[in-house]
């Protein structure tokens, strides 16, 4: 099995998307992508936007490749829109590309009417079925039930976790923010070796101070018992999240990794990072206005030095 992390947080977009490949299978999971819209009173940094033109490249490429598609919940940083806006992945550019492709979703019972309008919107334009996984087994892959968005007594929102075995055991297990004891136990249930999970949003001020403990004691429980603890998405929004996966690497004597570590890439928190990008890097006025007409692109910023930006 080769598991490839296409695009996340340290990665410096927002996403969670993995491309894992077994001798017959070739599994997509949650082709989305977006940049925080707004961070610190500022649209993306061109910077950044060019990064997401190339992991966008790379996510289309793993589309027309993938036997299966996994979309665990219908966020628009995890699956491609038909209401995209200019950094996110438009469901127009996946049009007639591999159209025999197998999609797994959760239940449409746990739909919120958002995610129903955006399944619809994905059924209708790639004139495919979407496919109910929930607790179901396909070749190496294994789906959750309705697993809670973060904490259960805080949201109705629910993500599907898929289980990959071949020769060792992978599980993604998106947005859980490891808030929710029960699904800490799923996972571990499951004997993985590697885990890639969605941490806490800890760069919030309405995460409370239990919700923290929680997440912190869960962490350690994960990696307590497993070998490989990926954390990333919304923990890598703050260079908190970097102080977390240190803590947690002291407190467990293991490695514990955000996904540019797993993939032997450069950390490059840019969300973070985006003010001090503007300082470094000039952006012209109306910049984000002309190239959402097509009239600006991101060919100066693609070979900028991020060396200052780059955490060790």
């Amino acid at each position: 099995m080769h598991i490839e992390i296409i695009g996340a947080e340290s990665l410096g977009v927002r996403g969670l998307c993995c491309f894992v490949t077994t001798r017959d299978k070739r599994i997509l999971i949650d082709p989305g992508i977006a940049l925080g819209y707004m961070r610190h009173g500022l649209l993306p940094h061109p910077v950044q936007v060019a990064i997401d033109e190339k992991i966008q490249k790379k996510i289309i490429a793993a589309w027309s490749k993938a036997t299966d598609i996994v979309l665990s919940h219908f966020h628009g940083d995890h699956i491609p829109l038909a209401d995209a806006n200019p950094y996110q992945l438009d469901i127009r550019r996946l049009v007639g590309l591999n159209t025999g492709v197998r999609i797994w979703t959760k239940d449409p019972l746990h739909f919120s009417q958002t995610e129903k309008k955006r399944a619809e919107a994905i059924a209708d334009f790639l004139n495919v079925s979407l496919i109910s996984a929930e607790f179901k087994e396909h070749g190496p892959m294994t789906f959750s039930g309705p697993i809670p968005h973060g904490d259960a007594d805080d949201t109705k929102d629910t993500v599907l976790m898929t289980r990959i075995e071949e020769d060792e055991v992978f599980v993604h297990a998106p947005d859980i923010q490891l808030l929710n004891d029960d699904t800490i136990s799923n996972i571990i249930f499951w004997r993985p070796d590697i885990v890639l999970a969605g941490g806490p949003p800890i760069y919030l001020s309405r995460l409370s101070k239990n919700q923290i403990e929680r997440a912190w004691h869960n962490a350690l429980r994960l990696c307590r018992a497993i070998d490989c603890v990926i954390l990333d998405h919304h923990l890598m929004r703050s260079h908190d999240g970097l102080k977390w996966l240190k803590q947690l690497s002291i407190k467990t004597g293991k490695k514990v990794m955000c996904v540019a570590d797993f993939m032997h890439k450069p950390r490059l928190l840019l969300e973070a990072n985006r003010e001090h990008l503007y300082e470094k890097i000039y952006v012209p006025d109306k910049w984000h206005e002309d190239y959402g007409n097509g009239k600006a692109f991101t060919d100066d910023y693609k070979n900028a030095t991020l060396d200052y930006l780059t955490i060790s």
